[in-house]
């Protein structure tokens, strides 16, 4: 069971649960069909932002790629994408069932590139799993970004709702206990400290876009979290329109995640 601390010096939630390591991601992404897994996704919001910040043909790095999904769709789309993963496991089986991805085996940490290599890097919720710290990898990916590249990174937030949450006593206070860092999963990061090291390392700020609201008003508001979970896994096409209107409307409110958008100076 997951359990959300407040950690007062860094203003950040500790999330509590399963520790995530490379054995919980072979886990994680363990699929029936790895082809059809990769090859199925369609994300708009994907496409939409490399196609506005990335021109046609760029060379992306996606650190930290999972099953690949998102290295096939942006290779479909006409982007040269390169994707590296710690789950080793993982990354075999997606070399024998889309032998045509280039996915390696790697750490985002210490990254087998040569300096200046990519015009853009993707990272989709993976700096928050570290519990030491984004230090070393975001070294690492401004080193291998070009000059005049971009970032694009996904994380969970602090949203207005946690905010209001934590100032108001409502989450226990985080306290380095080391039974619980043993079962760390990730880091709910404020917006402003993360953009501040960012700016301080290298890079500068082209925009900030909270999104989904919807399961971050699921996950933090006990009463609505039965419907709104019915909703959240629901087939039903009408009632999948319906959570992505509830979601836009409600996103600066209660934002589960932040895309932050970059460029290397």
């Amino acid at each position: 069971m997951e359990t959300k601390y407040y950690d007062t010096k860094n203003k950040r939630l500790v999330f509590i649960g399963s520790h995530a390591d490379d054995n919980y991601r072979d886990k994680h992404w363990q699929q029936d069909d790895f082809r059809n897994s990769i090859q199925k996704t369609f994300d708009p919001f994907v496409v939409g932002n490399t196609k506005k910040n990335i021109k046609k043909g760029g060379k992306i790095l996606e650190g930290g790629c999972g099953i690949g999904q998102n290295v096939y769709l942006l290779n479909h789309h006409g982007f040269n994408t390169i994707g590296i993963d710690y789950a080793e496991k993982t990354i075999e089986k997606i070399n024998v069932h889309a032998p045509e991805l280039d996915v390696r085996f790697g750490d985002v940490r210490r990254l087998p590139f040569e300096n200046d290599s990519f015009d853009g890097y993707w990272s989709f919720g993976v700096i928050e799993h570290f519990y030491d710290g984004y230090d070393e990898i975001m070294s690492e990916m401004h080193r291998v970004i070009n000059k005049g590249g971009v970032l694009l990174m996904t994380v969970p937030s602090m949203s207005i709702l946690r905010k209001l949450k934590a100032k108001q006593g409502r989450y226990p206070l985080w306290d380095e206990d080391k039974d619980k860092i043993k079962q760390f999963y990730q880091y709910a990061l404020d917006h402003t400290t993360v953009i501040n090291n960012f700016e301080n390392n290298g890079f500068r700020l082209m925009a900030v876009k909270p999104y989904d609201g919807f399961k971050g008003l699921k996950d933090e508001v006990i009463f609505l979290k039965k419907p709104m979970q019915y909703m959240y896994d629901s087939k039903f096409i009408l009632v999948r329109i319906v959570r992505k209107i509830v979601s836009k409307i409600i996103e600066r409110f209660s934002n589960h995640m932040t895309l932050f958008i970059f460029k290397k100076i």
